[in-house]
């Protein structure tokens, strides 16, 4: 089995002020020196330039939340993925179930998301993930299959070569609950078997992060898991020294 690298990748979601954030940032580059996880931290698309400057000379990459799907052209208040290339972003958010809910994103659209971020040279985070009466109806991997296989069928397995997976239960997101570190586990392998029936090598390298209210007390507990290999953090991200800790929870 290929040794995965833990990936730990900030949400910062609508929140912070100039103010607030250019604290918590040095706290966080100055607390992840010596960890051995990859650090990324997406903030608003208002304050992605601030961090390419404040990151320069620190090892944390920068990310995105969310990216159009479109090149360029005449679509108010959306941004492409060029221009995020523009200011030295290495990853994008795409296909967070808040995006999916709120803006009524579809399989489809997430998908073109997903291989526009790549032909700008960029890392898709791929969010997949069920609502609570889907996993109370035993739905779950029906759910996260179709969201893997339309992303598969539209920019192919390959693909996912350069890809991470997060995977969110809905029903877990800034509502303090969170799944067992074997019921995420369960669902963690699920997602890779789906890969491997495509391409066993590309499923053994695709980093599948945990994405449900991960926090300081819980992250070593799940990154224990064989299957997960880091986290998509919302709210503790925002507490230097609780996202530290995640930061420095091993396998």
């Amino acid at each position: 089995m290929t040794e995965r690298q833990i990936l730990v990748a900030a949400n910062w979601k609508m929140n912070g002020t100039l103010e607030t954030i250019r604290p918590l940032l040095q706290s966080v580059i100055q607390g992840v020196q010596g960890t051995k996880s990859e650090v990324v931290i997406c903030p608003s698309s208002v304050y992605i330039s601030e961090l390419a400057t404040l990151l320069q000379q620190s090892e944390i990459k920068l990310g995105a939340q969310n990216v159009s799907q479109l090149e360029k052209g005449a679509y108010t208040g959306e941004v492409s993925a060029l221009m995020l290339k523009d200011f030295g972003c290495g990853y994008v958010i795409v296909g967070h179930s808040e995006r999916r809910a709120l803006y009524a994103e579809n399989d489809v659209m997430v998908a073109k998301k997903f291989m526009a971020v790549q032909k700008n040279g960029m890392t898709p985070i791929l969010c997949v993930g069920e609502l609570l009466e889907e996993r109370e109806s035993n739905c779950t991997e029906e759910v996260i299959a179709r969201q893997l296989d339309v992303v598969i069928e539209l920019a192919g397995i390959a693909a996912f070569e350069n890809a991470v997976i997060a995977y969110e239960p809905v029903w877990a997101i800034g509502t303090g609950k969170t799944a067992t570190p074997e019921q995420a586990e369960e669902v963690h392998e699920f997602i890779r078997l789906r890969l491997a029936r495509h391409d066993n090598e590309v499923a053994d390298i695709v980093r599948i992060l945990y994405g449900g209210s991960v926090n300081a007390g819980n992250a070593e507990q799940l990154f224990e898991m064989a299957n997960i290999d880091g986290g998509l953090i919302g709210g503790a991200s925002l507490v230097a020294e609780d996202f530290l800790t995640i930061c420095r929870a091993m396998r």
